[in-house]
């Protein structure tokens, strides 16, 4: 009863403290779990964490990472662009001109490739990769800082994308030419194409039996026709 009773004085003294607690009406625990799920949810799209240091300021994909990112998945559809095989590697530094052929080589690009990778793993990440990066760049720039070879190294990769090669062209060859020349075929295949050098179809694979009757080679077919339907004309009187 005294513990009973001590409860209720301290239930009176936060009343007098706060004189407008009993007045607020408790939301339902239903509505505070959808405002907690839609906080964590907005958060996430953002790219951070509730209680972050960054939680204030989206996460932001710079221009060299967009690039690695396109390297990464280029030719291989079960790639998710976090990591980048040695293959797809030796391509970037092909397509965006860090390989010159004078102070960088593909050789010279295999063996950094091998020395930032993990001894376990046959991939580099983005941060392995900047690594890399930084390696090709001093041997590139001789002449420049550090970080002023790695800008410039940057520079030719920002914003880049894999160069998709062309449809490939027939190379114009003498025996080919002449194996498709129509003009010089003889025998039965003369006899499929016409003097422009177009396909006669059906009628240049098959003999076509002539059923109208005429002996072959005759010339006035049709004539009788027209002499006989010939209109009379009157005679004069």
């Amino acid at each position: 009863m005294a513990d009973h009773k001590d409860s209720i004085d301290d239930f009176k003294v936060q009343t007098a403290k706060h004189p407008n607690m009993s007045t607020v009406p408790l939301r339902p625990h239903s509505e505070q779990s959808r405002d907690r799920l839609s906080k964590r949810l907005s958060t996430e799209s953002n790219g951070t964490s509730e209680g972050g240091a960054g939680s204030s300021t989206p996460v932001e994909v710079t221009a060299l990472e967009e690039s690695f990112r396109r390297f990464a998945i280029h030719g291989d559809t079960r790639a998710t662009g976090k990591e980048m095989h040695g293959k797809n590697w030796s391509k970037l530094c092909k397509d965006c001109g860090v390989i010159d052929g004078k102070n960088l080589t593909l050789t010279d690009v295999d063996i950094v490739f091998s020395k930032v990778k993990k001894k376990s793993s046959r991939t580099i990440t983005f941060d392995e990769f900047k690594v890399a990066l930084g390696e090709l760049a001093r041997k590139k720039y001789k002449d420049k800082t550090g970080e002023e070879a790695e800008a410039e190294v940057f520079k030719l990769i920002e914003g880049k994308a894999p160069v998709i090669a062309g449809v490939t062209r027939a190379v114009a060859s003498p025996t080919v030419s002449r194996l498709t020349d129509t003009t010089k075929f003889t025998g039965s295949h003369k006899e499929r194409f016409d003097d422009t050098g177009r396909g006669k179809g059906k009628a240049g694979r098959v003999d076509i039996v002539d059923t109208s009757g005429y002996v072959s080679g005759y010339k006035h077919q049709g004539s009788y026709e027209k002499k006989v339907n010939k209109p009379t004309t009157a005679k004069p009187m």
